[in-house]
Formats: structure tokens, sequence, C-alpha cells
């Protein structure tokens, strides 16, 4: 019987298929070619930069719009880029992959976590169409020239803060996934280290993105209702902002590396036909690194006047991750010492990182040298060198994951010759661009200065050979272009394993069908690479029975509910706050949640399997916390530093003591009756179940009140304009507000599933979710008493 070919899908039935795909591998294609977008918009932005910087008093551009394109070009490549490209690009195609699973853990999640981000970078870039132009403060949008530039600064910050939502729920799903979904008999010790990678950046993104948080909510605020920390006028401190904002942006350099450190040990391993050298060591130092990461942000601040002993100890934190670094570098070169090197495409991407890594790492200990890093503060010199890292290094990682995933991701194999004449012209245009770049830093030219005058020694010279550097970088981008279009086109069908890999990924057709795999996994792992060891064993694997695939039904509600919310966000940008359209926006958002809520994930009732025995959604949720953990834990550091400090004083009258142990009791009470809850429908006894769920969201509600009339009373007897103390209550507090209302929202969320019976003794995930979420918000609130109302 003749097979009938199945029909080309249209142009429309292709768009909504992307709208409403929770699969893992489209989503990881839709975000990896979404991040490379952003890299080639960037390198155009850079284009501009170098093209202005040629020669001397150039005006091609002004120096506000060189600024716009300079804030724009970080941004685009680091925030759209360098993290996603990958850590959530590559990291949802290829992780489930390489854990032999179907999907991520919260597919649905996954889905709404690309449209969040996807909107972040159009609310970024859409600020160039407003009054004001776009941001012109740089990636780093420094206090106060952040708080009193155009409004281009409130969509970046708002681009910021939907990112950060993002990310979070990206990185919770992956720790998820990595502990719940491996394949039976994988155990943490035998998984890929490109899945070890991930999981480290997701941790430390997930401890650390806070301080970024909360440097771009009180900057948004004071922008907006003029709530500020940071204003000397009022006893705050420019330079706490910048504690927070480096707390997150130095650990985020780790978060923009270690997935391609990961990336290229399976490169290397694959190319070299041997084993990666020192696994576990590898491992280990990608750990340290995650650990060491969080206490070498202050290296950015050795020129602010902070103490002696503070430079010393972020001096030799800074010098001492060196280490694991190296060691991870080592690992590396060790898998390729010896290996047989089969010298293709992304094996030269590996190469080229290499030297140019260790150059980027030796001249970043050299600037954790305080006294040589007062030279170079904000010179040339430190632009070379986060080059190093960032371009030279993770950029060159990024395509070599996407040389060595191509023809598993689109089924094409490429021209190598194009892709080798890729890799010659980056580089020789990188080197080219940047290492004049340290001789400039030497020679004292600041960063950001958009002109000089023609008779500064040196200047003109190496100015017009980086830009002759970053044209080459820029016909290398054309070769790239042309070579994924001409593979895409016409290039030979990719066979399932073309380089003879050893992990999951390669088990699986190229592109993957939907279920992934088509055969039954054995349980046996006795390493990283299971292909090479059940090939030596002769394990047999037999086809999968149909029956025991599940796959999560296509949903159109994440994209609807992350369009509403950065529909909430662009009215919080464009127009003064608070204005009617946020609310408009915010009502059509939780609609969206409820839609999504009560909808089927699957067509038939499925009880999953995890390894840990926890449910997908407690996984998640549990990670998501550590994240929440950090938010208040930041910000209540910087209220007791600015207290003790005595720059935070405490009005005559402040809010009563008695009105927040009332809270405090209805808290408390409620916490109590969700947990109780909980265990009656552990037991089987559904009407006390909804019952106390139903109690639990009556006593939110009476807290939200309680403390919604205690806001209208104090701030009209203190200004948070006028008061520090004022405006650390009414951000710390109004955020654990802000948590009580999605706390009790999830619970609503939780309730509406039980009526409509979607709750089950094995089925309630979103249950789970929401009560951790309710005892966090519990916890919070007994820390902000003590340090609010009793002190």
């Amino acid at each position: 019987m003749a097979i009938t070919a199945k029909p080309k899908a249209g142009v429309w039935a292709v768009l909504w298929d992307l709208l409403t795909t929770v699969d893992h591998k489209k989503i990881g294609l839709m975000y990896t070619a979404t991040a490379f977008f952003a890299f080639a918009l960037a390198g155009v932005f850079s284009l501009l930069i170098r093209t202005q910087l040629a020669v001397p008093n150039n005006q091609f551009l002004t120096g506000e719009q060189y600024n716009q394109i300079l804030t724009l070009h970080g941004a685009t490549m680091l925030f759209f880029f360098i993290i996603q490209a990958g850590l959530t690009g590559f990291g949802n195609f290829v992780v489930p992959l390489m854990l032999g699973a179907r999907d991520v853990a919260l597919p649905r999640v996954n889905a709404f976590s690309y449209w969040a981000f996807l909107g972040a970078i159009v609310l970024a870039l859409m600020s160039y169409f407003f009054p004001g132009g776009a941001p012109s403060v740089g990636w780093t949008f420094y206090y106060p020239f952040s708080a009193q530039s155009g409004s281009g600064v409130d969509f970046y910050l708002a681009a910021i803060l939907l990112l950060g939502f993002s990310s979070l729920l990206g990185n919770a799903n992956f720790v998820a996934t990595i502990y719940n979904l491996r394949a039976q008999g994988m155990s943490l010790w035998k998984m890929p280290i490109y899945v070890w990678s991930v999981f480290a950046a997701s941790v430390l993104n997930l401890f650390s993105l806070a301080g970024l948080t909360a440097a771009t909510l009180l900057v948004l605020l004071e922008r907006k209702i003029g709530l500020s920390w940071f204003n000397p006028a009022v006893g705050g401190d420019p330079v706490l902002f910048q504690q927070f904002f480096w707390f997150y942006s130095h650990p985020t350099v780790y978060v923009m590396l270690l997935p391609y450190l990961g990336i290229l040990a399976e490169v290397a391993s694959t190319f070299a036909r041997k084993p990666l050298f020192g696994y576990r060591q590898m491992v280990w130092a990608q750990m340290g690194i995650v650990v060491l990461g969080t206490m070498v942000w202050a290296h950015h601040m050795f020129t602010v006047g902070e103490s002696t002993l503070f430079q010393i100890a972020f001096a030799f934190f800074t010098a001492l991750i060196a280490v694991p670094t190296g060691v991870k570098l080592f690992n590396i070169i060790g898998t390729l010492w010896g290996g047989k090197l089969q010298m293709k495409t992304p094996l030269y991407w590996v190469l080229g990182f290499i030297f140019n890594f260790l150059l980027g790492g030796i001249t970043g200990v050299m600037l954790s040298m305080t006294p040589l890093d007062y030279q170079f503060h904000d010179s040339y010199f430190v632009v070379a060198h986060f080059h190093n890292v960032l371009m030279a290094g993770s950029g060159f990682g990024a395509f070599a994951g996407l040389y060595y995933w191509w023809p598993k991701m689109t089924g094409r194999m490429y021209d190598e010759r194009l892709g080798r004449l890729h890799f010659w012209l980056f580089l020789v245009g990188y080197l080219l661009t940047f290492l004049p770049q340290y001789a400039l830093g030497y020679l004292g030219m600041p960063r950001r200065y958009y002109t000089y005058n023609a008779d500064i020694a040196g200047w003109p010279e190496l100015n017009l050979l980086s830009t002759i550097g970053a044209y080459i970088l820029g016909l290398g981008g054309l070769v790239w272009i042309y070579t994924m279009w001409k593979s895409l086109r016409s290039g030979p069908k990719a066979p399932d394993n073309p380089w003879g890999g050893y992990t999951l990924e390669w088990l699986t057709a190229s592109p993957p069908k939907a279920h992934n795999f088509d055969v039954k996994l054995p349980t046996e792992f006795p390493s990283e690479r299971p292909l090479y060891d059940w090939k030596k064993k002769g394990v047999e694997l037999k086809p999968e029975d149909p029956a025991h695939i599940h796959l999560p039904n296509s949903s159109f509600w994440p994209f609807y509910s992350a369009a509403t919310l950065f529909a909430f966000f662009v009215a919080v940008a464009a127009l003064p706050v608070p204005n009617v359209w946020m609310w408009v926006f915010l009502a059509l958002f939780a609609y969206g949640l409820v839609r999504w809520a009560l909808e089927d994930e699957y067509s038939h009732p499925v009880e999953h399997h995890t390894v840990t025995g926890k449910s997908n959604a407690w996984m998640g949720m549990a990670w998501f916390i550590v994240s929440e953990v950090g938010l208040f834990a930041i910000l209540i550091a910087g209220y007791l530093y600015l207290r003790l400090s005595g720059a935070a004083t405490p009005p005559e009258e402040r809010p009563a003591l008695w009105l927040a142990l009332l809270n405090t009791f209805l808290l408390v009470s409620s916490s109590f009756t969700v947990h109780f809850a909980h265990h009656d429908l552990r037991r089987g006894r559904f009407n006390p179940f909804r019952f106390g769920l139903l109690v639990t969201i009556i006593l939110g509600v009476l807290f939200f009140l309680v403390q919604s009339w205690e806001f209208y009373q104090f701030y009209h007897h203190s200004s948070w304009q006028e008061n520090l103390w004022t405006a650390a209550f009414f951000t710390i507090v109004g955020l654990h507000g802000l948590h009580v209302v999605i706390g009790g929202f999830g619970l609503i969320l939780a309730y509406l599933q039980a009526l409509r019976g979607k709750i089950t003794l094995h089925n309630h995930g979103t249950l789970e979710a929401a009560s951790m979420y309710w005892h966090l918000v519990d916890a919070v609130w007994l820390v902000i008493v003590t340090i609010f109302y009793v002190w």
C-alpha cells in the first residue's frame, strides 16, 4: 500500500503551531533563532560604533546616537544572545534528549518563558520609536544617570524585569528537569557534561538574579513615583546601586560562560574520539565557579572608595576563581591531547576558544590586582578583556554548538568549506579588532567616548585597525548567514549521528520526532557516554510501546499570557504610573492564567514518574523560591545597611504594631489551613480540602485589605520621596504584599481546579506549587514584622 505524502503546512498553520507549541525542541529552535538574530543585530550596532571611531573627530554619529547604539549593542549581545543561546537555546533542544526524556518538566511554563523573552527584546528595541528615543545610559544603567535620562530608560528597565521573570522560570524548569526526568539508571554522575553546565548556570542565575531585579526595580520606582533608595538628597547611597547591580552582573558572566564550557567539552570529546578528560574534576570545577562566582562582584567597584580590607578580599576571590576556570580549560586540552582529531568546523571553534579565552583569563587576573585596576578601570583595556572572555570565549562556544548540533536541529548538513571560512574570518577579525584595544587602554583611551582628537599618540592608528577588524568580523557574519541559508535550502540530508557522538541526542532521528525516542532506553548507564557503552556491551535496543508515550497538548494560553504581560510592561514604560491600561492588561493576564489552569495538559490522565518522587511542579517551585528568597534577602540587606548607618531613620509616626500582629495572625493561620487542606486531599477527603482552601483564600484577602488600609493611612503621614525609611518600608512591605496577591491568586487557581474536578490524589501540581509559595510569603512576613514594626 502506497503511503500518501503529508501535505505541506501553510504559513498560518505553521504560525499557529509555533504560537501554541509546548515541544521543547521547537521552543529550543525558537530560542536559538531569536538569540542568533540578536547576535546579528548587535553586530550591526558594533559596526556603527566602530565606524564612528575609525577616524578622529568623526561626525558619523552624534554623541547621543552613539550612546544609544552602544547601550543597545551591550544589552542585546549580553542579555538576548550570550545568556540565551548556550543556556535556553541549545539547553531546551538538547538537555531533555541527553537525559532520555520526552520533554522538560513544565512544558507550558517553558513556552511562556520563550514568549516573555521575545517580548523583552521587543520592549527594549521599541523604545527607539517613542519620544526620547532609545536608552543612552549604557547596558549598566548606572545611577543617577539612569534616573535622569530620557524615556528610553523606562522601556529598558521594563524589558529587564520581563526578561528576569522569563529567566527565573526557565532556570527553575531546567533544574526540575535535570533532577526529575533523567532516564532510569542515569545518576547525576552519569549525565553528560553539558547537562551539568546547564545545571550549574541555572543554579547560579537563580541565586544571583535578585541583584539585577532589585537594582532595576528601584530605579524604575524612582523614575515613575519618586521612591528612591539611592538619592543622597534623602540620605540614599548611590554606591548601593552598584552593589545590587554587580551582585548579579558579575556572576552572570559565569552564567554566560558555563554552558559554553560544557558545549566545548562535548565537541572536544566527540572529535577527539575519546572520553572527556577529568570528568569529575570538571563537574567540581563548574560547581566551584558557582560558589566563587557569588564572591567577586565588587572588583567592579575598586575605584569607588571602599575600604582596603574590602578591596583585598574581593581581589583575592577574583584571582581564586581563575583556578576552577583553569581546570576546565585543562580538561578540554587534556581531552584533545592524544586524540584522533577530526578537523571539522565545530572543532575549529574549540581551538580558537582555547587561545582567545586564555588571553581573556590572564587579563582578568591582571584586573584583579587593585593597583592595575585603578589604571585600567573604564579604559579600552577592560573592553578588550571583556570581549576576550565573551566574544572569543562564549561567542566562539556558541558557534561551536551551532555547527555541532545544526544537523540534529535541522536535519541538514552544511558546507564545511564555508563553515571553516566563517571561523577564520571571525578569528582574524576578532584579533584585529580587540588586540589594538588593549594598547588603547594602556595609552589611556576611556571607554564610551564617541570621538577623540587626532593629536593623541597612537589613538587614530589603533582605532583604524580595530575598525578594519570589525568589518572583517562583519564579512564573517555574512558568510555565516549564507552558510546557514544554503544548508537549509539545499544541504544534504543529515544522518542520525553524523559526528559519531556518544550521548543520547544522537540516538534520535535528525531532526528528532515529536516523542524523541523510538526505542526503550536501557537502565544501565556505565558512564556519561551511553551509546559507546551499550555498543561495546552489545546491548540491543528494543522498540518502545506506543502506549507508553504521552505528550502534552499544545496550548495557546502561554503565548496569550506572555503577550498580555508584555502589554502591561509597555503601559508601565510608556505612560505615567498608575494608569488604566496597566490594570486592563493585568486583568487580561489574570484571565489567561485562569484559562491556562483550567485547560487539560494531557488528552487523558497521565501519572508522572519522577526520579526524586517529587512532582515536577513541586521541584520547579522549590527552585523558583530560591530566587524569591534571594530577592528579599538582598533588599533586606540593603535596608539594614541604610538603617545601621543612620541614613534610614523611622519617622515619629509609623505603622502600628497591633495591625502588624493582626496581619501576622491572619497569615500564620492561613499557612496552617492550607497545610491541613493539602493533608485532607492526600487522604481523599475532598470536601474538607476545598473548604480549607477557601478559608485560606479568605484569610489572604483579609490580610491584603488590612495592609491596604495601613498603606493608605501611612502614605498620608510620611512621604517616600522625603524619608528613606519610608521608601524602604513601602518597597519591601509592598513587594511582600505583591507576593501575597500572587500567592493568593495561585490558591484561587487551585480552588477553581478543585471545583472542576481537575485536582486528584496524583495530580495536584498547582496546589503544591501555590501552597509552597504561600508558606514562603508567611516566612518572609515574620522577618518583615521584626525589622519594620518591632525594631
